[in-house]
C-alpha cells in the first residue's frame, strides 16, 4: 500500500478532527480567542515509545493516552478544555492502517472530552515513535489553581486509587513478575488497563475551583509529587492511609514489598489537592456529586523534610526513591 504524503496525512486523518480554531488545518497556525473573563491555561506532555507506552500498544490507545495525560493537567488547574496541538514524529515502520486507527482513537477522545484538534506538525522520526501534545484550557479569571498555594493545616486529598498503573506496567515485563502470576484474571486486566488508559479527572474541576487552595496531577508517583507540592510552600505531612484498588490490594497480599512501587510509581494521573479545613465538607460533597472518589491523606504541616508514609500499624514505610525520574 502506497503511503500518503505529509499533506495527505493531514487532510485524510487529522483535518476531520479539527475544531473551528484549527482553520481546517490548512494554515500555519490556529486562531482563537479565550472566552471572555477567562484565563488561558496551557500544558504540554511528550510521550515516547518504550518510555511512556509500548510500541505494540493499540494505536488508538496510544493516541488516547497522549491526549488524556494533558487533560489531566488541565483538570488539576480547574480548567475547561479548549483544544490541543499535536506533534507527531512517526517511526519508519508506520502504515496507513496504523495511522487510521490512531486518528480514530484520538478523534473519539477529542469528541468525548470536547477538546478539538486545532493544529500541529507531522514529521518522520529516525528513532522511536514520539508524540507531543499541547493542550489549552480556560478557567474563570482569578480561579486558576497552582501547586504553590498550599497553606499550613490544609487537608490533603487524592482522587481515585494509587499505584495501579505502576503495577500494570510491571505486569507487562518479560518474564512477568512472580506476584503477577498470583493475581486473578480480573485484577490483571484492571491493572494493565490503568497503565494503558489513564482517566483524567475533569469532572472534579468545579470542586477544585470552588474549594481547593492548590492542586496538581500525579504523573511521577504520589510520594514524589506530594513532596514537590509541599516543598514549594515549606510544608510536609504524615500520611497514614492511601487508597488502593482491590486489584492493588490483591497484589500487596502476594508481595508486600510492592508498597514502595505503589507509592512512588508513575502514571497515576489522579488529582492531589490541598483544601482548607473549613471547606473540606463542601469539597467532599462536590466530589461525590461529580462521582469522583476522593480520599483524605493527611494534614499539611510546617517542615522541610519529605512527607512520611505510615502503614496500618503506624510504622514508617521506607522509600528508596520518591518518584519516577527520566534521568
Amino acid at each position: 500500500m502506497t503511503r500518503p504524503t505529509e499533506d495527505e496525512i493531514i487532510q485524510r486523518y487529522f483535518a476531520p478532527l479539527a475544531g473551528p480554531a484549527g482553520l481546517g488545518l490548512a494554515d500555519d497556525a490556529a486562531a482563537f480567542a479565550p472566552p471572555p473573563g477567562q484565563d488561558l491555561i496551557v500544558t504540554k506532555d511528550m510521550l515516547c515509545a518504550g518510555v511512556h507506552f509500548f510500541a505494540d500498544d493499540p494505536p488508538g490507545a496510544i493516541a488516547r493516552k497522549a491526549l488524556r495525560v494533558n487533560l489531566s493537567d488541565l483538570a488539576a488547574k480547574g480548567a475547561e478544555p479548549l483544544g490541543f496541538l499535536l506533534g507527531l514524529a512517526l517511526a519508519d515502520d508506520w502504515t496507513p492502517d496504523w495511522l487510521e486507527a490512531f486518528a480514530d482513537g484520538l478523534g473519539d477522545d477529542a469528541a468525548a472530552y470536547r477538546c478539538p484538534l486545532i493544529g500541529g506538525d507531522t514529521v518522520k522520526s529516525p528513532g522511536a515513535l514520539t508524540l507531543s501534545i499541547t493542550a489549552l484550557g480556560s478557567v474563570p479569571a482569578g480561579l486558576r489553581l497552582t501547586r504553590a498555594s498550599v497553606a499550613e493545616n490544609d487537608l490533603l486529598y487524592v482522587s481515585g486509587t494509587i499505584g495501579d498503573a505502576a503495577l500494570g506496567l510491571d505486569l507487562r515485563s518479560l518474564p512477568p513478575p512472580a506476584w503477577g502470576l498470583k493475581l486473578s484474571a480480573e485484577a490483571q486486566v484492571f491493572l494493565r488497563e490503568r497503565y494503558l488508559l489513564p482517566q483524567p479527572r475533569l469532572a472534579l474541576r468545579a470542586a477544585l475551583r470552588g474549594y481547593a487552595h492548590a492542586a496538581m496531577d500525579l504523573s511521577d508517583g504520589l510520594a514524589g509529587d506530594l513532596a514537590k507540592m509541599l516543598r514549594v510552600s515549606g510544608l510536609t505531612a504524615e500520611i497514614a492511609g492511601v487508597p488502593f484498588s482491590p486489584a492493588a490490594e490483591e497484589a500487596l497480599e502476594a508481595e508486600g514489598e510492592l508498597i514502595t512501587a505503589l507509592l512512588s510509581g508513575g502514571d497515576d494521573y489522579e488529582i492531589l489537592a490541598a483544601v482548607p479545613q473549613d471547606k473540606a465538607a463542601g469539597f467532599e460533597q462536590a466530589a461525590a456529586a461529580a462521582q469522583i472518589p476522593v480520599h483524605r491523606l493527611g494534614v499539611a504541616q510546617r517542615g522541610t523534610n519529605p512527607p512520611v508514609f505510615r502503614d496500618a500499624g503506624g510504622r514508617v514505610i521506607p522509600l528508596k526513591s520518591l518518584s519516577y525520574s527520566h534521568f
